[in-house]
């Protein structure tokens, strides 16, 4: 199964439980200003991830500072999602967060989320690496 280049409704992480016990139990890869925190688990939806996306409002207090923030990484994930994630067969809960303190442009975002993909793919071989 391929990815498309979307973002549905059904791959957004709303779920308040899922949101909490990714941050008590999930794991996490950083390439700042970005940081990945990922878990496994399953959905009753017939989706292989859902992601959300955060922005600090102690370092941006504007809404529309951190809208705009939010925008950018869910469209740098949108377009880059299908490169990293094809080869992914069990389910993930993922919250990608902004850590940063300037505001970034969309070229910025992308390319480090590529790196944030990388590092969330070699962490993920190696952990499957290590089951076996």
């Amino acid at each position: 199964m391929s990815l498309k280049f979307s973002f549905s409704k059904k791959e957004k992480l709303k779920s308040k439980k899922l949101i909490d016990a990714l941050f008590v139990k999930g794991q996490s890869v950083s390439a700042y200003p970005l940081r990945l925190v990922y878990m496994p688990t399953t959905f009753s939806e017939d989706v292989l991830f859902k992601t959300g996306v955060s922005v600090s409002k102690r370092i941006f207090k504007h809404a529309i500072d951190r809208n705009r923030i939010k925008r950018l990484m869910r469209e740098a994930y949108r377009l880059n999602k299908a490169v990293y994630f094809n080869n992914i067969s069990a389910p993930y809960a993922f919250m990608i967060l902004y850590i940063g303190k300037e505001k970034p442009t969309l070229v910025q975002l992308e390319s480090k989320m590529k790196i944030l993909f990388e590092k969330f793919s070699t962490a993920q071989s190696t952990l499957t690496s290590l089951e076996k």
